[in-house]
């Protein structure tokens, strides 16, 4: 394996053991900015060894041994009062006498870790912004240019906002916990959105070579059904989960044979996976039963159960997806949530009808970098015969996207309707 290979396999590690690496730190140390800044010294140290050494047998246990060592070294190597120093030594004798192996330490506790972890970071001494920053930072593995694209912000802004949440935890001395009663609901929201945005980093990778990060939904799925078992009244966090289930079970049918991303209304329904969808349709009865209006993750798993209960992609209930993207918008209003509801309005009514709610967007702000606005501009005008307009849409689009998929499929697009044209005039 070349010193290149293994930069990537090391890369591909860490996305997948990281959060769960810090989660582990965290609850050592009692200090999220310090459990980050100490993986990171094990991912240097991985760095540094595994290209002349190779990849270990077991990667993610040698990174949890590396930086459970360097943790062990911190805690030696400052004066900590003595009760508190015997305090974390049993502890650590404790945990070590539960989980001996470091494979099943990972298994075993990860899932209460990452619980804290999200808690804590966030917890509301921490602004909105920063709650989900941070957690998709520790959590998601994510760099900092990947939260802001997923919050169309500036990314020196989000990178303020996350050396400020680590400070202000710190200092506040924020437990690291699972709370419950009263804090836990004043919580959920932020954990809800930070987990669901997790999943839509996974579903849809921001940037790199790869249309998915499987490992992001699998560890989104899996906080969202632990959190529903923690809140079981609670039929937001059903909401998500059903969400996130139907959005899952598509996952095979959404790549092509060399990777490339195929889109909804071309995927092969006989690929979904039919238990996640049973599992899905199951968590958003769950959530309607409770009671209430429908809450902003609830009415998207009610959207996606439309496509998931259609055999097949002319059968799809497009007007009331349409409806229910309306309600969106009154609960949670957002640009996005319009350009969505375009597209379901130009499937219910014609490309003429949302072609003009996506042009009513092209003066948003927050929508000047979103290559999706384009890309869908760019699908109505073909389909309303403008070809030249429509070709330049979608290389608008593919200048925007940083994913390299993503990008070759608007390109493909664009050269496809070029041809097209060119076909009309002669």
């Amino acid at each position: 394996m070349t010193a290149t290979d293994t930069h990537r396999a090391i890369d591909a590690i860490w996305r997948i053991e990281s959060a769960r690496i810090i989660a582990a730190l965290a609850h050592m140390v009692r200090d999220i900015g310090l459990a980050e800044d100490l993986a990171q010294e094990a991912l240097v140290a991985a760095l540094e060894q595994w290209p002349a050494g190779g990849v270990p047998e077991k990667p993610g246990a040698w990174l949890m041994a590396t930086a459970r060592h360097r943790a062990l070294d911190h805690l030696r190597h400052h004066q900590l009062a003595e009760r508190k120093h015997e305090e974390l030594g049993r502890e650590l004798e404790a945990r070590q006498a539960i989980a001996p192996d470091l494979d099943a330490a990972l298994d075993d506790e990860v899932g209460d870790d990452l619980l804290r972890l999200i808690f804590t970071a966030c917890h509301p001494v921490l602004p909105a912004e920063a709650r989900v920053a941070l957690t998709l930072r520790l959590l998601g593995g994510l760099t900092t240019a990947e939260i802001a694209r997923a919050f169309l912000a500036p990314e020196p802004t989000v990178a303020q906002r996350i050396v400020r949440a680590k400070r202000t935890l710190a200092e506040r001395r924020v437990p690291f916990e699972v709370p419950r009663g009263a804090e836990l609901a004043a919580r959920l929201a932020s954990v809800l959105e930070v987990i669901y945005l997790i999943f839509n980093e996974g579903y849809t990778a921001t940037t790199g070579g790869d249309w998915m990060r499987p490992a992001l939904c699998e560890d989104a799925l899996r906080l969202g059904r632990v959190l529903a078992e923690l809140t079981p009244e609670e039929p937001e966090v059903h909401g998500l989960v059903a969400l996130m289930e139907i959005q899952a079970s598509r996952s095979r049918a959404r790549l092509g044979p060399a990777g490339e991303p195929v889109l909804l209304l071309d995927q092969d329904r006989g690929r979904w996976d039919q238990l996640l969808i049973r599992r899905g349709l199951a968590a958003l009865e769950r959530a309607e039963k409770l009671g209430g209006a429908l809450g902003l993750y609830a009415l998207q798993a009610a959207i996606a159960a439309c496509h998931a209960r259609a055999r097949t992609a002319p059968e799809t209930d497009w007007a009331r997806i349409a409806r229910l993207y309306e309600a969106l918008a009154r609960l949670a209003p957002s640009p996005v949530v319009q350009l969505n509801r375009a597209v379901a309005v130009a499937m219910a009514s014609g490309p003429a009808a949302g072609l003009e709610l996506a042009d009513a967007l092209t003066s948003d702000p927050a929508l000047k970098t979103y290559h999706l606005l384009p890309s869908v501009r760019g699908d109505f005008l073909a389909k309303l015969g403008r070809f030249d307009e429509a070709r330049a849409e979608f290389e608008r689009a593919a200048a925007l996207t940083q994913n390299a998929r993503e990008r070759d499929l608007l390109l493909e697009r664009a050269r496809t309707l070029c041809l097209r044209n060119a076909g009309t005039r002669t």
